[in-house]
């Protein structure tokens, strides 16, 4: 399902930059767009999903449409055109990942729920992470070569979805939409995992973008190599995440968060600073600490979450991390620009690198009280 997200992401600039004469900042808004369409279609979506059921029919349906909106992205269309398809693209394919989420976190209640969760992000994550290096050598002569291979991936993720998913979840009993929206506002807690959906995925955003712009800008990166390093901070993310989900069943949730949090906030913030040799170590620990973070936080949602809500309240998750996604790519490009114009691109590319970091420091410092008061109260560990 996710495999064909980071297959354009090291040929952006032959995809978007000379495909359509635009500015990075232009071309920073391909990977911010869907996220567009993903955030208005996610809380939704899982409403619906939670009220009507057939969760299996919507997921098979939500990634044919995913597979044409992505191949519909080579054909010859104008900078317009191509960023509105880009828009649709992404409302398929959160509403298809919602939904798998949910269905994962509703077969497995009770204490094996983390290394269940821990499967599904290690397999969600290995499919970013095999995106990117595939997509450089597939793009290396042609960058639309990785539309077309993604949406044949999607066509095949549709089939398998319709012979292997199963949904547990009641036929009958459901809760209004309205009784879900209401459940969904009322629960505080909630607020944690989505501030740090929000935080890691507006991280990210800077991973997809900004990264391969200033490692071919900065050190010359062949579109391979930049995919190589892209899968050293994707892989060890992927391959730690059900580890991660079965440490998470046994020792404190939070502290997982919040100190995964703190680690990989530094090293975020280190990027603009270390040369080439050294990126290879920095990029093999934040994903190391991106696989503590990811799982207890997507924990909390599904735990927090009132009984018959938990489509609504995990597309909610993804659609705070689609808000953080989308800023991402923004900031990083704008950021980047405007300080290259005063100070050169290498300073331009700290200080993005540099607000990223923080702004993953600054979540844990907001969301430490409600968090020891949520452990305090018993809530989560």
């Amino acid at each position: 399902m996710l495999l064909p997200v980071t297959l354009p992401v090291p040929v952006l600039r032959g995809l978007v930059l000379e495909r359509f004469g635009v500015s990075e900042f232009a071309t920073s808004l391909f990977m911010a767009i869907n996220n567009v369409g993903a955030l208005l279609t996610a809380p939704l979506s899982g409403a619906f999903a939670d009220r009507y059921g057939r969760r299996r029919a919507t997921i098979v349906g939500a990634l044919l449409a995913h597979a044409v909106l992505l191949g519909s992205l080579a054909l010859d269309l104008s900078f317009g055109w191509f960023l509105f398809l880009r828009f649709v693209e992404g409302a398929a394919q959160i509403l298809a990942l919602s939904l798998l989420l949910a269905v994962v976190a509703d077969n497995h209640e009770g204490p094996r729920r983390g290394r269940a969760m821990g499967m599904l992000g290690c397999g969600l994550t290995l499919g970013v992470a095999l995106g990117a290096p595939l997509g450089g050598m597939l793009g290396r002569s042609d960058a639309l070569r990785t539309l077309h291979v993604g949406a044949a991936i999607l066509l095949l993720a549709a089939v398998v979805a319709a012979l292997v998913v199963v949904d547990r979840a009641p036929a009958s009993g459901r809760p209004g939409l309205r009784q879900i929206l209401r459940a969904i506002a009322a629960e505080r807690a909630l607020l944690v995992p989505l501030a740090y959906a929000f935080v890691d995925r507006f991280t990210v955003g800077f991973f997809t973008t900004t990264f391969p712009l200033f490692l071919e800008r900065i050190h010359g990166f062949a579109r391979d190599r930049i995919g190589f390093l892209l899968a050293l901070f994707l892989l060890p993310f992927a391959l730690l995440s059900y580890p991660s989900g079965r440490l998470a069943e046994r020792r404190s949730r939070v502290a997982m968060v919040v100190l995964g949090s703190l680690v990989y906030g530094a090293g975020v913030a280190a990027v603009g600073w270390v040369g080439p040799v050294h990126l290879v170590w920095l990029m093999v620990g934040l994903g190391l600490c991106s696989a503590v973070m990811f799982v207890p936080s997507l924990l909390l949602a599904a735990e927090f979450a009132a009984p018959g809500t938990r489509s609504t309240a995990l597309a909610g998750f993804n659609a705070a991390g689609s808000l953080g996604f989308l800023l991402g790519p923004v900031v990083g490009g704008g950021l980047s620009s405007i300080v290259a114009e005063r100070s050169g691109w290498l300073d331009g590319y700290r200080v993005a690198f540099g607000v990223a970091g923080a702004a993953e420091v600054l979540c844990v410092i907001a969301t430490w009280p409600l968090l020891r008061a949520l452990v305090r109260a018993g809530r989560t560990r």
